[in-house]
């Protein structure tokens, strides 16, 4: 099964939490505090893999996630690191954010390597919050919590030379006479239903041919399978358009070239690539009248008409001498430019106070934040807790809600008199 595009998330490491110790030794009356720092979380981190062809083996798991970090423990020992999640990508993939559909990445090379997220960073342990006034602190810093991401995995393969028309004008063929490619060759539209890679050496040069599906009037809006498959060939050096110069279907080639180059300048900058035209079928007979009609009309274009018959192999060594010809002057293909300063946002810490007929409940991600950093057996701890809520408005907005002196505050279960 072909899968060359889907939609995944992907999560950072959360950051190991500080600890909270005290040096303890035999004649050692107040060691002071000694708890380690909380270890990173694991990166997400992106390569490109020479085995993978397709994106398959995302249809079967849709969520990645790195190692959380350790927590720091006594004796100032910081916690292990979390491990990396690797996750492999065939080459020519590019990763896009799914709320922004920034490009992310572009896998364009193999061994290439992306950190998608950082894991977040260790929480501190207890010994960093020692003063002269607070020298035992029973309190330490939670660690950050890693990032998630939903995200777009797009294969666009990477070839030379990209083959396009109308479905059964004899792609597949030409594709299977010039390379040791086997696609599946029949005589109805549609035979090839995902794109078909193949290796064409002419003359001691070797290039890549991109074969996709048969391109249908209305492809760049959708209709057919030609727009999901155009995107194969979006990256490609120079473009091989393939007439039925027979008109053995039963349609007009000149017409046929006129509707494949409307959906070819609707889809991205496939138009700005160079092109030729390989007339095919010309074994069928009756194609020489419109092989005169399509070469008077494609000459004040200055685009090249060549007779050929994919299955005869009628006229193919000179159409591959003209392609090795113009892929030599052409310069290789550029990865598609990333978001080199693409950030998440920061995440909103936010609260909400509502009023209870018992008294008022705070809750929300900033709540939620300050209290796992808080031990509320110890004094200081609490001093703390209660500088952070005034600090970020919570008693403010308290206040604006109507709680007055030794109204009752909930906060995660847990209940406090309101102070000023």
């Amino acid at each position: 099964m072909f899968v060359d595009k889907v939609k995944i998330k992907v999560k950072a490491g959360d950051g190991g939490n500080g600890c909270v110790s005290f040096h303890r030794e035999k004649f050692v009356q107040a060691g002071g505090p000694d708890g380690g720092d909380g270890g990173r979380g694991g990166n997400v981190v992106f390569i490109t893999s020479e085995r993978m062809h397709t994106l398959m083996d995302f249809r079967f798991k849709r969520s990645f996630a790195a190692e959380n970090g350790k927590d720091g423990t006594n004796g100032r020992r910081s916690g292990k690191n979390g491990s990396d999640v690797i996750i492999e990508v065939p080459k020519g993939t590019v990763i896009r954010d799914a709320a922004s559909e920034r490009l992310l990445a572009d896998m364009y090379t193999n061994g290439y390597e992306k950190i998608l997220l950082k894991g977040g960073n260790g929480g501190y342990g207890n010994q960093h919050f020692a003063t002269p006034t607070r020298q035992a602190p029973s309190y330490a810093k939670p660690g950050e919590r890693g990032r998630e991401l939903e995200i777009v995995l797009e294969l666009k393969s990477i070839a030379d030379l990209g083959l396009v028309g109308f479905p059964n004008v004899g792609k597949s063929t030409f594709l299977s006479a010039v390379t040791s490619a086997k696609p599946k060759i029949a005589n109805y539209h549609f035979t090839t239903l995902y794109p078909n890679l193949g290796i064409c050496k002419y003359n001691e040069y070797s290039f890549i041919i991109a074969d996709i599906p048969g391109i249908v009037e209305g492809a760049s809006a959708g209709v057919g399978l030609g727009f999901d498959f155009l995107r194969h060939i979006e990256r490609t050096r120079m473009l091989l358009h393939i007439i039925d110069i027979s008109g053995s279907e039963g349609r007009d080639p000149l017409e046929d070239f006129d509707i494949i180059m409307h959906e070819v300048r609707s889809y991205g900058k496939l138009s700005e690539k160079p092109m030729i035209v390989a007339a095919n079928k010309l074994d069928l007979g009756s194609g020489d009248e419109n092989l005169a009609r399509l070469e008077q009309k494609l000459a004040p274009m200055g685009i090249e008409v060549y007779p050929i018959s994919a299955v005869t192999g009628m006229g193919t060594d000179k159409l591959l001498r003209r392609i090795t010809q113009i892929l030599r002057t052409l310069p290789e293909a550029e990865p598609f430019d990333e978001e080199a300063d693409f950030e998440l946002p920061d995440e909103e810490l936010t609260f909400d106070v509502i009023k209870t007929s018992d008294g008022y409940e705070v809750s929300g991600s900033l709540i939620d934040s300050i209290v796992r950093s808080v031990n509320f057996g110890d004094m200081d701890s609490l001093n703390y807790f209660h500088s952070c809520l005034r600090k970020s408005g919570v008693i403010d907005a308290l206040r604006q809600a109507g709680a007055t002196e030794s109204d009752t505050v909930f906060i995660n279960d847990m209940a406090f008199d309101f102070v000023e």
